[in-house]
C-alpha cells in the first residue's frame, strides 16, 4: 500500500526578498515499510525534502505539486489535523542529536516530554514507555541513562536516544536525515542496523537522506 507520495513538487523560498526554487519536479513514492535512500550532495535539497514533507519549512517557502500521505493533501492540513500527523504518522531524526537537546535537561525529561504532552500519559507511565523504547535501541542500562544529562553521552548513545525519541508516537513514517554522518564507521553500521531492524519490527517506512552512496 502505498503510504506516502509526492508528485512534481517544487518549493521555493524567500532570500533576501526574493523568491527562489529550490527543489523542483520531485516526484516518488514510499510504501507501507520501504526503505529509500535519497542520496545528493550538500544543498542539492535533501533537507528541504524531508522538511517539505514534514511541514517544516520556513515562513515564506512555497509549495506546489502533491504531497499526499495516506491520500491526505498534507499542504492542505491544518490545527489538529496537521498536529496528529506530526506526532503520530511520522517522525524525523537529524544529523548532530546535541541541536536537538537543552544541555541543561536529563535525557529523561527530554523523552518523556512528548508522551507526557502528547498522549496525557503521567510521569511514571511515561518513564515506563521510554524505558521500553530505550531497550528496543539497545540501550539496556535505560535507568541510569534517564538521569543523566546528554553531554554524559556519546554521539553513537545520544543517536540512539534520538531514535528511541522519534518511536515514541509509533510513527509510520521516518524521516532520517543523515543521521549517523557525526558518527565513526563502526557506530554508523551499529545504528544503521537497528533502523533496519526497527522498520522490520514496526512494518515502519523510512527515508533515509544521505550524501554517501555507500552507505545508501
Amino acid at each position: 500500500m502505498t503510504l506516502l507520495s509526492l508528485d512534481d513538487v517544487r518549493v521555493s523560498v524567500q532570500v533576501r526578498g526574493e523568491s527562489r526554487v529550490v527543489l523542483r519536479g520531485l516526484t516518488f513514492s514510499l510504501a507501507e515499510g520501504e526503505s529509500l535512500a535519497m542520496v545528493g550532495e550538500s544543498g542539492s535539497g535533501k533537507s528541504m525534502t524531508a522538511r517539505a514533507i514534514g511541514r517544516l519549512l520556513p515562513d515564506g517557502a512555497q509549495v506546489s505539486g502533491s504531497i499526499q500521505f495516506e491520500g491526505r493533501d498534507v499542504t492542505n492540513l491544518k490545527g489538529a489535523a496537521l498536529r496528529g500527523y506530526r506526532t503520530n504518522d511520522i517522525a524525523m531524526i537529524f544529523q548532530d542529536p546535541r541541536v536537538q537537546m537543552n544541555p541543561v535537561r536529563t535525557i529523561g525529561d527530554f523523552l518523556t516530554e512528548g508522551p507526557i504532552a502528547n498522549s496525557g500519559l503521567k510521569r511514571s507511565a511515561a518513564e515506563q514507555l521510554v524505558l521500553s523504547l530505550l531497550d528496543d535501541v539497545g540501550i539496556h542500562d535505560g535507568r541510569r541513562r534517564l538521569k543523566q544529562y546528554p553531554h554524559e553521552l556519546s554521539g553513537g548513545l545520544l543517536q540512539r536516544v534520538m531514535i528511541a525519541s522519534a518511536l515514541a508516537g509509533e510513527p509510520r513514517l521516518l524521516l532520517a536525515d543523515e543521521p549517523t554522518t557525526a558518527l565513526d564507521v563502526s557506530t554508523q553500521s551499529e545504528v544503521m542496523a537497528i533502523l533496519n531492524e526497527l522498520r522490520h519490527k514496526r512494518n515502519m517506512a523510512m527515508l533515509f537522506i544521505t550524501h554517501d552512496l555507500e552507505l545508501a
